[in-house]
C-alpha cells in the first residue's frame, strides 16, 4: 500500500490485544511517547515533498512555527503537547496528498478556537483561501451532534453541508481531525467515547464514504466499533486472531498462485491479500446473522493492473483458475458507485473449499477508491489541474448538491433527517437497470419503476401511471432487479403521485420530490392554515400577532428556517413541517431585542423570582386552583397538554393570565425561546391526604388501532364499567385500515388514567396508546 497506510489486521490486532494505538496503520505506545514536535514536523515534510511538485514548503512551515507558539503551554488529555494533534492532522491530510493550502490549514485549524490568534491574523499572514478553510473547519468545530436533540442536529448538518458545498477541503480537514481524535480517543472518559464513537459511526464515516475516502472511512469505522462496542470488538479480534497463522498461510497461498497466473498470462500487476476490517465484517455478521466462520468474503486479494482491458483479462485468468461463487459477481467499473468507486469484485472458492473475494482495479482507480476526492488535489496548482479538480469535485459530489436542494425547501427537521440517513446508508446496495435508450440508471436495493421515474425527471415521476420491464407490464410496486429495462409510462391526464407512494418507494430522492408536489400541491390551503395555527396560538400565549409580524422580524426567521418568502413559512405551519410555536417565539425573541421594557414585565418578574424561592405547590380546592405562598396570582391547567396529578409539571408565567401548569414533556414548553424559559418555575402536585383527592381533571389520548367493526363499542364499554365521564372523541381511518382515535374524558389523577390506558390495550387490535403532549 502507498505510504504504508494499509491498516491491516495484525497491527489492530497488537494494538487491541496491548491496548496500544493505531497510527499510520501501526501500533504504537501512548501519545505521550511519541517523538517531539520538532520529529512529527520533519516528518511531515518529508511526506510532502515525496509527491508535491513544488519544493517550497514555506508556507507549511510557517503555519508550524505560528501554530507551535499559540499552542505553547496547551496539553491534550494524553499529556502530551497540544501542537501533536494538529501536525498529525497535517500528516494524515499529506497522505491523502492534499495541497498546500489545505495542511497549512489543517495545522492552524484549532488556533482561532483555542488561542488568541484571530481569523484576520491568519488572512493577514496566509491569505484568503487558508483563512476561508480554517474558518470553516473552527465552526464545525463549535457543531454539536446530541442524538437527542433533532433540531439542533439536523441544523448542524445543515451548516456543515452548507460549508462543504463552499469548499470540499473543510469536510476533508475535519475527517483527518475527527482521525486522529479517535486513535487518542483511550484518554477520554467511556461515555465520552462511546459518544465520540456513535457521532463517527453516524456522520463521519458516512461521509468519508460519500467522498470516497476509504483510507479515512474504514480506519473510522474499525475506531468507532472498538468505542461504541468494547465487548464485540475483542471477541472479534480474538476469533480473527485465534487462526492467524492458518489464515496468513491461506492468504499467501492465493496471492503467489494468482501472481503466477498472471505472469504466465503476460498481465502486468500487483498482487497482494488481507483479511477485511472488523467493521465490515461486523457488518456482515449482523446482517447475515453468521459467525465468523460464515462469512463469505472474509478474505480479499487485490489485483491492480494497468488498464481497464487488464482487469477483464484478470478477471478470465482468475474465473479459469478458481469456480466463482453464482450471483456474486459485480462489475463496478461499466456501472461505478455514486462515489466513483471502480472496480470488478468476484467470490471464488479455493481448492481447500475456502470462499475469498477478488477486486481488480487499475492503479488510477485504486487511487481514486483510497483516497477519493482528495486524488486529484495535487494538481491543483495548474490551470489544467484546477479544471481537472473541479470535474473530478462535480461527479463526485452530486449528492450534495441534492442535499441542498432539499434544504431549500425542506424545513421538517424529522423528515429531513430521514432522508439524510436514507442517503448516507453506507450498505445499502445498489441495483442496475436500463432506459429504453440503454443508458445505466443506479438505484437502493429495492427500488420501484416509481423510483426509477423520478430518477429520469420529477415530471416524469409525477405524470407516471404505469410501467414495462423488459417489455411487460408490471405492477407499480415491482422490485427492480439488476439489468432489468424499464420504461415509464406517462400521461398528462395523471392526478398525480398518491400517498401511497410514499410506502412504495425506497429512494430518498423519490420519497422528497413526492413530499414536494403534495406540499405545492395543497400550497394555499396550507396557507391559510398556517395563518390559522399561527394566530390561535399567539391568543393562548397573550401576544398581539401584530406586533410581531414586522417586515425585519420576519425576515430574519426566514432565513433562520431558510426559505424564501413568508407565505412558505405559513405553508410549512400548515401541513407540519413547521411548529407554529417554533415560529411565534422566534419572533417574540426578535421583538423583545427591540422592546425589552415591554416585554420585562416588573410586576410578573417579581412574582417569577418570588416563586422561584421554593418550588410551587398546585393543588385542588374548593375556591378553585392556588399556589402555595402566591395567594394573588391566578393559575389554571393548560388545554394544550392538559396534566393530571401524578404527572411531572412545570409553571409557566404567563403576562396578564397568572400561571399556567404544563406536563414537563409538552411540545409547546420543549419549544420555548430562552426569553421565555426565564418565566418556567419548578412545580409539583400537592398530594392530599386521602390519596388522589377529588378533582375532576380533563385528560386525552391518542389510540392506534387495525380497524374493525365494534371497535368504538368495546372502547366504549370499558369507559362505562370504569365509570368514566368521555368529553370528547375523533376518529380517523387510514387507507392502510389503521384506525387512530382521539378521546377526552375525565379522570381524577395520574393512576387512574393508567389503569384506563391499561384496561383499552387489552381490546383486540390495539396497538399502541399514547398521551397527547400539546
Amino acid at each position: 500500500m502507498a505510504d504504508g497506510w494499509d491498516i491491516s489486521q495484525e497491527p489492530l490486532i497488537e494494538a487491541s490485544n496491548k491496548k496500544l494505538d493505531i497510527v499510520d496503520g501501526h501500533a504504537v505506545k501512548a501519545p505521550a511517547d511519541y517523538q517531539n514536535p520538532d520529529e512529527l514536523y520533519n516528518s511531515l515534510i518529508t511526506r510532502i515533498q515525496k509527491y508535491h511538485p513544488s519544493a517550497d514548503i514555506s508556507m507549511v512551515e510557517k503555519a508550524y512555527c505560528i501554530a507551535k507558539n499559540a499552542h505553547e503551554g496547551q496539553k491534550r488529555k494524553s499529556g502530551e503537547a497540544y501542537i501533536i494533534h494538529p501536525l498529525w492532522v497535517g500528516i494524515i491530510l499529506a497522505q491523502l496528498e492534499m495541497d498546500k493550502e489545505t495542511i497549512t490549514a489543517g495545522i492552524l485549524h484549532d488556533v482561532v478556537e483555542d488561542t488568541v490568534m484571530t481569523y484576520d491574523e491568519i488572512k493577514e499572514e496566509f491569505g484568503d483561501e487558508v483563512a476561508l478553510l480554517v474558518d470553516g473547519v473552527t465552526k464545525l468545530g463549535q457543531l454539536s451532534y446530541s442524538a437527542d436533540k433533532l433540531d439542533v442536529q439536523a441544523e448542524n448538518l445543515r451548516k456543515m453541508f452548507l460549508a462543504m458545498a463552499k469548499d470540499i477541503r473543510v469536510i476533508i480537514i475535519k475527517l483527518a481531525d475527527r482521525l486522529h481524535n479517535m486513535r487518542t480517543l483511550q484518554y477520554m472518559r467511556p461515555e465520552k467515547q462511546k459518544e465520540k464513537a456513535k457521532e463517527t459511526m453516524d456522520i463521519y464515516a458516512p461521509i468519508a464514504q460519500r467522498l470516497g475516502i476509504s483510507k479515512i472511512k474504514t480506519e473510522l469505522d474499525d475506531l468507532a466499533l472498538k468505542y461504541s462496542q468494547p465487548e464485540v470488538f475483542y471477541d472479534l479480534v480474538k476469533q480473527i486472531n485465534a487462526r492467524k497463522t492458518e489464515r496468513e498461510e491461506f492468504v499467501q497461498q492465493i496471492v503467489d498462485e494468482v501472481s503466477a497466473h498472471m505472469e504466465n498470462a503476460n498481465i502486468e500487476a500487483e498482487v497482494n491479500g488481507r483479511v477485511k476490517h472488523f467493521f465490515s465484517i461486523y457488518k456482515k455478521m449482523v446482517n447475515q446473522d453468521k459467525t465468523v466462520d460464515q462469512i463469505y468474503d472474509l478474505f480479499a486479494v487485490r489485483i491492480i493492473v494497468d488498464s481497464v482491458k487488464d482487469c477483464y483479462a484478470a478477471l478470465g485468468v482468475i474465473h479459469e483458475m478458481y469456480t466463482p461463487v453464482p450471483g456474486r459477481f459485480k462489475d463496478y467499473i461499466a456501472m461505478p458507485k455514486a462515489n466513483m468507486y471502480q472496480s470488478l469484485h468476484t467470490t471464488l472458492m479455493s481448492s481447500v473449499g475456502q470462499p475469498f473475494e477478488i477486486q481488480i482495479r487499475t492503479k488510477e482507480m485504486h487511487k481514486t477508491a483510497e483516497y477519493g476526492i482528495a486524488a486529484h488535489w495535487k494538481y491543483k496548482e495548474s490551470n489544467d489541474g484546477k479544471k481537472s479538480v473541479e470535474a473530478k469535485e462535480e461527479e463526485k459530489l452530486s449528492w450534495l448538491r441534492q442535499i441542498l436542494e432539499w434544504q431549500k425547501d425542506m424545513s421538517d427537521n424529522r423528515e429531513f433527517m430521514n432522508l439524510l440517513k436514507g442517503d448516507l446508508d453506507l450498505f445499502a446496495e445498489d441495483v442496475y437497470c436500463f432506459t429504453p435508450n440503454g443508458d445505466v440508471k443506479n438505484l437502493p436495493n429495492g427500488s420501484t419503476p416509481i423510483d426509477f421515474a423520478y430518477a429520469i425527471h420529477t415530471a416524469v415521476g409525477n405524470k407516471m401511471v404505469g410501467a414495462r420491464v423488459n417489455g411487460k407490464l408490471v405492477n407499480i410496486d415491482y422490485k427492480i432487479q439488476n439489468g432489468d429495462r424499464i420504461e415509464i409510462l406517462t400521461s398528462q391526464n395523471s392526478k398525480g403521485p398518491s400517498r401511497d407512494w410514499l410506502n412504495i418507494v425506497k429512494s430518498t430522492q423519490a420519497k422528497n420530490k413526492i413530499n414536494q408536489w403534495f406540499k405545492k400541491e395543497f400550497r394555499e390551503e396550507n396557507i391559510v392554515r398556517g395563518k390559522e395555527m399561527m394566530l390561535a396560538y399567539s391568543k393562548a400565549k397573550g401576544f398581539v400577532l401584530a406586533d410581531l409580524l414586522k417586515p425585519k422580524y420576519m425576515q430574519i426567521v426566514q432565513e433562520k428556517y431558510g426559505f424564501r418568502d413568508w407565505d412558505s413559512i405559513l405553508a410549512a405551519v400548515g401541513h407540519g413541517g413547521l411548529k407554529e410555536g417554533q415560529v411565534i417565539n422566534r419572533l417574540v425573541e426578535e421583538y423583545g431585542k427591540d422592546h425589552k421594557k415591554e416585554i420585562t414585565d416588573e410586576i410578573v418578574m417579581e412574582k417569577i423570582a418570588e416563586a422561584s424561592k421554593n418550588k410551587v405547590h398546585i393543588a385542588k380546592s374548593k375556591s378553585g386552583i392556588v399556589v402555595k405562598g402566591i395567594d394573588d396570582m391566578a393559575v389554571r391547567f393548560s388545554r394544550c397538554c392538559n396534566p393530571v396529578p401524578g404527572d411531572e409539571i412545570v409553571g409557566f408565567i404567563t403576562r396578564g393570565r397568572g400561571m399556567s401548569i404544563h406536563r414537563t414533556d409538552c411540545v409547546n414548553m420543549i419549544h420555548l425561546s430562552e426569553p421565555e424559559r426565564a418565566r418556567l418555575i419548578p412545580a409539583e402536585w400537592e398530594k392530599p391526604a386521602d390519596g388522589e383527592g377529588n378533582g375532576s381533571y380533563l385528560a386525552e389520548i391518542k389510540m392506534y388501532a387495525n380497524d374493525r367493526q365494534g371497535l368504538l363499542m368495546d372502547m366504549s364499554k370499558v369507559l362505562t364499567e370504569m365509570n368514566i365521564d368521555v368529553k370528547s372523541m375523533n376518529v380517523r381511518t387510514s387507507k392502510q385500515g389503521t384506525a387512530t382515535i382521539e378521546a377526552g374524558f375525565v379522570v381524577h389523577g395520574r393512576e387512574e388514567l393508567a389503569k384506563v390506558i391499561e384496561k383499552l390495550r387489552q381490546l383486540q387490535g390495539v396497538l399502541d396508546i399514547e398521551r397527547a403532549v400539546g
